[in-house]
């Protein structure tokens, strides 16, 4: 559990440290090392801070680790899908959001780190969560799309199991997908099947 306090003076005038800046910094570590990189003495060295400070947040490591999958939750799917409510279109919306998601994966390791860690019980709960509210999700903008319940539901898998395979790819073989304005056109191409209605038998 996230520990607050307030009302603290800043010491030698720097800006006090935050719990979501400690979230955020565990998140970059585990990015890059796994959840065995999430420590204080580490955390507190590339925050040029002391203990103290991760202590006067946070009671223990596993209340920071919450933390930082809350934060990601929040920013990889839900500020994702609040920016996309803007858009009426659900083609548009499921375009942009395939582009962008694809985009910003490339960049996050998180996407691939945090499955492998799946066997600690904090991230197993967080990765079912936003699964489902991914999945959830798409199978809505295919609903819109016209795909009844049921198909709505199947085309979100494959589009999603389509995402994750790509973000693995893009990490572990990028050289295997095409790049640029090709691998524009290559996701275009996916979502069009995706979105295709299958021909009546």
């Amino acid at each position: 559990m996230v520990q607050r306090r307030d009302g603290v003076p800043r010491e030698g005038g720097r800006k006090r440290l935050t719990a979501q800046d400690w979230a955020d910094a565990a998140l970059a570590a585990l990015g890059e090392g796994g959840l065995a990189a999430v420590a204080v003495e580490p955390l507190a060295a590339r925050l040029g801070t002391t203990k103290g400070s991760f202590y006067w947040h946070f009671a223990n490591r596993e209340a920071l680790i919450e933390a930082a999958l809350d934060r990601w939750e929040d920013k990889s799917t839900e500020a994702v899908i609040a920016g996309l409510a803007s858009e009426p279109n659900p083609a548009i919306r499921l375009r942009r959001l395939f582009s962008e998601a694809s985009e910003h994966a490339a960049h996050d390791p998180l996407e691939v780190s945090l499955p492998a860690a799946a066997g600690h019980p904090r991230v197993a709960a967080v990765l079912r969560r936003v699964t489902e509210r991914r999945v959830g999700y798409l199978a809505q903008l295919f609903a819109e799309l016209g795909f009844p319940p049921d198909q709505a539901r199947r085309r979100a898998l494959l589009a999603y199991t389509a995402y994750l395979g790509h973000t693995q790819l893009t990490h572990a073989v990028p050289k295997t997908l095409p790049a640029g304005e090709d691998g524009r056109r290559y996701l275009d191409s996916v979502l069009d099947t995706l979105m295709t209605a299958a021909p009546e038998a």
